[in-house]
Order: C-alpha cells, then structure tokens, then sequence
C-alpha cells in the first residue's frame, strides 16, 4: 500500500505538476500547502505518512518544519524538494529529514524515493551525491571490528543509540564511543550526520 502524502510548496505550477504526477501513481494526498506553517499544521491534523516539503517556503521553512516535526515526536516522515544542492539539507538526511531531492529530477525520483522513504530506508538523489561527502569517502571497512560492524548494519536499520544499546546489552555511552571511532575510521570528520550520508552511500556493502 502507498503511502499518504501531504504537499508543501509556494509555486503554483510546481504544485499542480507534483500533484498530477502523485494522483497519476495512485498515491493519496491529504492535504496541499502553500506556506510552511500551513505545512506543519497539517501534519499534526492528518498525520501523513510522508510530507513533500518545498524548502523555501514562507513563514516556516521546509527544514524549519522538518525539525518541528522531529522535536515534537511526529511519526511523519519528511522529504525535502529544492532547486538547488544545500550542505545544510544533506547533514539533516537521517536526522530531521528521511529524503532529498532537487525539483529539476523530482518528478524521475519521486515515486523511487517515496517507496524507500515509506520501507524505512533514506533517499538522496544520486545528483547531489557529487558533495565531497561521498564521492572522496572509502569505506574502509577491513578498519572496524566486528562489534563496529554490526553496530553499522543496526544504524543502517534507522535504529536509535538506545536502540542499539538494548539489542546488544551494554550502556547508551557505549554505542557512542562505538559511533566515534567508527566516525574516526572510516574518515568522516566530527559530524555524527556524516555517518548517516555515508551509510546511505555504502550501507549495501554491510552486507
């Protein structure tokens, strides 16, 4: 079953392409908004299980509302549209956001990131993946022991620390330490965010 959708973006044509295109794939959507705060509003009143947000919207971003979302427990996913490639939409993916897209692709994308969005998995469109993040990135995976391994795989999961912790019975503060030096090892700087971006570009080879 395809998931409902609610729509966020100020550009009437842009709008009326995304709903055509969505109706035409049989999705479901509850709600269209022109303004960010329309956009949060909406979620919280018919609980999507994806919001397609514009980012640059009136009022309230659509990473403004994203994190709203995130903040206040909202079980909504989020998909971010925008014209152009930001750094600070690509650190969000895995964090307040689940998917990225550039509007020139979104309507070749949509329904691929839609169905990886709804199964759990993140989404960036492979024309942003030009960002130095993943392209100068290898994954030095002979480097991490086996406890970072499966610690990996659990994170590729969209699985909490705490999550972790529990599964593998050891303290919170422990599967950060894990977190670090995996963070250390494969080369990603001192953004936890980072690690999200690469699992969504290695993740496959975990397996």
């Amino acid at each position: 079953m395809k998931p409902t959708l609610i729509l966020a973006d100020d550009h009437p044509l842009l709008m009326q392409g995304a709903v055509q295109h969505l109706n035409q794939h049989g999705y479901q959507i509850l709600h269209t908004s022109d303004n960010g705060n329309d956009a949060y509003l909406s979620i919280l009143e018919h609980s999507p299980d994806i919001a397609i947000l514009d980012m640059d919207m009136p009022i309230l971003t659509g990473l403004e509302v994203a994190k709203k979302v995130k903040v206040n427990n909202v079980k909504t996913k989020i998909v971010i549209l925008t014209l152009y490639k930001q750094e600070a939409i690509l650190v969000e993916v895995g964090q307040s956001i689940e998917g990225y897209v550039t509007k020139d692709s979104a309507l070749e994308e949509l329904d691929n990131c839609l169905q990886k969005v709804h199964i759990g998995e993140l989404y960036i469109s492979p024309k942003l993946k030009g960002n130095i993040i993943f392209d100068n990135k290898i994954p030095n995976l002979e480097l991490l022991t086996p406890t970072e391994i499966k610690i990996l795989k659990m994170l590729k999961q969209n699985l909490t620390s705490a999550d972790v912790a529990d599964q593998l019975f050891v303290s919170k503060r422990t599967v950060e330490k894990h977190r670090s030096n995996i963070i250390q090892k494969l080369d990603l700087g001192s953004s936890h965010n980072a690690l999200f971006m690469w699992l969504n570009k290695h993740g496959d080879k975990l397996n």
